[in-house]
């Protein structure tokens, strides 16, 4: 079969790529070491916003505001088109560090972002144990989440339904080469051919990159989290206090993220990293002592120096291309870095400025 665009990574980045792409009329695989969806896309918690947003750059902030505005029609369409819900939630976000209001307050003026400053006291609302301090509160009542395990699965079910092709468990080890194009894959079920070849495998990039004479600074950094099996409204909001937080799901279960560990490649659990996790969510909402902790597991996220994402097209290779490095904002950043993507492939007006993007 003929593949006029060959997508190497089943994550949220090389799925919603592969949605654009194929909505635009083209014949898409996607070609994966694992299942689609099963690394950093899954195990993360589908806040839609970044951690601290006023700590990164505008290119950071550009894309995630455009993906913030384009979330609910895609989880919309998604759901119509598969059944599917991704449960995209605009739950608010309650903010507890005081280290940056001003620069918070800046920033949300800017962009601009809905920001409520909750007074020392606190705020029956929350319900929350730290937010009850002699300090001011940040809200963020417009920021949502999604389900993403629920996101991917529509993702998946709707490529197929498009035709999309799914090669899993063959990873690719490096490529044919001719006349500065890629021409094919070379994976460990064979090789896959195409007209052009997308690279979007999240922390396994600087590594497959280095097949194509390229150095990109991108490495594994491992998150671990945990998930209580509570009843709905004990958390009420999303809650961030020192790089940690809380999502709360439809049906009441409760995400608690994460820990940040430069250990290759590695995603054994921990159990200090488990009692690190409950402690802090206890120490905002007690209740949650007493429900059960059903889940703990660890992903890879693909780091960069300042979490910028590379989203640009191979410097000396015509056809090749390289969406990653989304650090901890895969799954915010996703469906504007896809765009970009797809108006480079396609030749269309790009949706952003991509100097930022661009490899060094």
């Amino acid at each position: 079969m003929h593949n006029d665009i060959v997508i190497i990574g089943g994550g949220i980045i090389g799925m919603l790529s592969a949605h654009e792409l194929s909505a635009a009329g083209a014949r898409v695989t996607i070609v994966d070491q694992d299942g689609w969806g099963q690394e950093s896309s899954w195990a993360g918690g589908g806040i839609l916003s970044p951690l601290y947003p006023w700590r990164y750059s505008q290119a950071v902030n550009d894309l995630a505001r455009w993906s913030q505005h384009h979330y609910p029609p895609l989880c919309a369409a998604l759901h119509a088109n598969t059944g599917i819900d991704a449960q995209w939630s605009p739950c608010g976000l309650l903010v507890l560090d005081q280290d940056d209001k001003d620069a918070a307050q800046q920033w949300a003026a800017d962009y601009p972002m809905p920001l409520e400053l909750i007074p020392p006291g606190g705020d029956p609302r929350f319900r929350c144990e730290r937010a009850s301090m002699n300090q001011s509160t940040l809200w963020f009542p417009s920021i949502a989440h999604v389900r993403n395990p629920r996101l991917l699965q529509a993702l998946h079910q709707d490529l197929e339904a498009s035709d999309v092709t799914f090669h899993l468990r063959r990873q690719v080890h490096s490529f044919e080469i001719a006349d500065d194009r890629v021409t094919a894959a070379i994976t460990t079920a064979g090789p896959v051919t195409g007209d052009r070849f997308l690279i979007c495998t999240g922390a396994w990039t600087g590594g497959l990159a280095k097949t194509l004479a390229l150095d990109l600074p991108i490495t594994p950094v491992k998150g671990q989290m945990i998930l209580f099996d509570a009843a709905p409204d004990v958390v009420p909001c999303m809650v961030l206090s020192k790089a940690h937080y809380l999502i709360p799901r439809r049906d009441g279960k409760i995400l608690v993220g994460s820990t940040l560990e430069h250990a290759s490649f590695d995603k054994t659990i921990t159990s200090n990293a488990r009692q690190e996790l409950h402690d802090f969510a206890l120490s905002l909402y007690p209740a949650l002592a007493q429900y059960p902790i059903i889940q703990h597991w660890a992903g890879l996220r693909p780091g960069t120096p300042e979490g910028i994402p590379i989203i640009d097209r191979h410097p000396r290779l015509k056809n090749t291309y390289i969406n990653a490095g989304h650090f901890r904002n895969g799954v915010v950043l996703a469906p504007a870095s896809s765009r970009l993507m797809c108006n480079m492939i396609l030749d269309q007006p790009l949706l952003l400025d991509p100097t930022p993007y661009k490899i060094q």
